[in-house]
């Protein structure tokens, strides 16, 4: 480093007052060792030789002359201890032709600019939507009524610009892969205490059972650990937390209160009238209509949202029997409350399958909508069905129908009988045709457990 700065960088340097006035006291420091030091002991040792070689030299010229010599070999030494100093600095340099200029603290700190931004930026957003839940924990405490804030368009492209389809088939593949046996007790205990579940209701209990975490989410639970309601014509078809329910109008359905989504957006067109079991009742007039097949009847809905704790698996809510299916690749949303309650359409908006057929008052459905990592929606029945694929483009969808020439009615289920799973907590919508005397027997807010009744007549 001292040799790269050159003579004239020293020169200037050795005339800096400042320099001469903190080292001039080291003058008296003879064994310091230096860059310098062979060429000054040379000129020193000359200065002592003059007096003896001239017999008529003045020995007080020849004093001060080493004397000088001996102020310049210490701010030699000062100077050379500077830039040893100098040198390890952790400084990154690019040379020019010129001179060296250090630049690392200003391009680490116009990199860092952004991060920073960035940090900042998402950190008071997540601050203030804390604060908004936080206000609405303390409305419902005070069972004041909380008013729905929609989102922009712009904040609902900016989210489904997210790669959620991309990161739950990410999500799928880790749920896949086996977990070495002595590492299974504690993630699953890990899961089990964050999301609260209940191990005990399992129809296996031991958590070095499950191989994966798919296993362990699609876990089986013990038969009487969910007794089937046999006196309501209609049940929960899963563990879950009730969002909404009541009956439609307006074509429009709520999924949470104050915020809805069109019934035809989330249905799709109506279905071929061939592929119907029964014509509906009228042939013109507004969606609804068309689906309600018997004069005096009414359709209902109701929203079921499924935790990450929640038991997976969704049962038949009803006997009837499945005629149609369509599916609708989309995003893949998280649809939490708090979503629903801020994104309109939310469900219109995600991958979900609908299952269209008719029980005892007429149309039937039962609709699972996806939701960030849970692109994995499987029918049992329906072999074809391949939900997050990356073949099918958002904005379309796919139709199946089960009525052939040699199965004209169907797939009939049974109240209660397994009917699909989720890979991770998602929503079950129900809309379905009734008279008009059909009453539920819930409350919005309220959790709900497979095989306990939502309504009867």
């Amino acid at each position: 480093m001292a040799a790269s700065v050159g003579p004239g960088c020293l020169r200037l340097l050795r005339g800096v007052a400042p320099w001469r006035s903190r080292y001039s006291c080291l003058g008296t420091c003879r064994g310091w060792p230096g860059p310098n030091w062979g060429l000054e002991r040379g000129v020193v040792s000359l200065s002592r030789a003059r007096p003896e070689e001239s017999s008529s030299g003045d020995v007080g010229t020849h004093l001060n002359l080493e004397l000088s010599s001996r102020r310049h070999h210490c701010e030699d030494i000062a100077l050379s201890h500077f830039l040893q100093s100098l040198r390890k600095l952790p400084l990154r340099t690019f040379s020019t032709n010129a001179r060296k200029v250090h630049t690392a603290p200003a391009r680490t700190l116009s990199l860092l600019r952004p991060l920073l931004f960035l940090v900042a930026t998402g950190g008071g957003y997540a601050g203030y939507r804390q604060y908004e839940k936080y206000q609405e924990r303390e409305w419902e405490k005070l069972g004041l009524e909380i008013p729905p804030k929609l989102a922009g368009h712009w904040e609902v492209a900016l989210y489904k610009s997210v790669p959620t389809r991309l990161l739950s088939r990410a999500w799928g593949r880790l749920n896949q892969v086996e977990l070495p046996h002595w590492l299974r007790r504690p993630v699953y205990s890990l899961y089990i205490w964050t999301f609260g579940v209940n191990m005990k209701e399992a129809a296996v209990e031991d958590l070095h059972h499950y191989r994966n975490l798919s296993e362990f989410f699609r876990r089986k639970l013990k038969p009487q650990a969910r007794p089937v309601c046999g006196l309501h014509s209609v049940i929960s078809p899963s563990d879950g937390k009730i969002l909404n329910f009541g009956q439609v109008k307006n074509c429009e359905v709520e999924q949470v209160k104050g915020v809805t989504y069109s019934l035809e957006s989330f249905l799709g067109p109506r279905i071929p009238a061939e592929d119907l079991p029964f014509p509906p009742a009228t042939s013109s007039g507004s969606f609804r209509s068309q689906l309600v097949t018997r004069e005096g009847n009414e359709l209902y809905h109701c929203v079921i949202y499924l935790a990450p704790g929640d038991y997976h698996c969704f049962h038949s809510p009803t006997d009837w029997t499945v005629s149609h299916r369509r599916h609708f690749p989309g995003s893949l949303m998280s649809v939490n409350p708090g979503m629903a309650r801020w994104i309109k359409e939310l469900f219109c908006h995600n991958e979900r399958v609908v299952l269209t057929g008719d029980w005892k008052h007429g149309f039937f459905s039962l609709t699972a909508v996806g939701a960030t990592n849970v692109g994995s929606i499987r029918i049992y029945f329906d072999r074809d069905l391949h939900t997050n694929s990356p073949r099918y483009s958002k904005g379309s969808y796919n139709d199946f129908s089960f009525v052939t020439h040699t199965n004209k009615e169907g797939i009939p289920m049974r109240k209660g009988e397994h009917l699909g799973e989720f890979n991770l907590g998602s929503t079950i919508v129900l809309i379905f045709e009734a008279p008009k005397d059909f009453n539920f027997k819930l409350k919005a807010g309220q959790k709900i457990r497979f095989g306990e009744a939502l309504g009867s007549l």
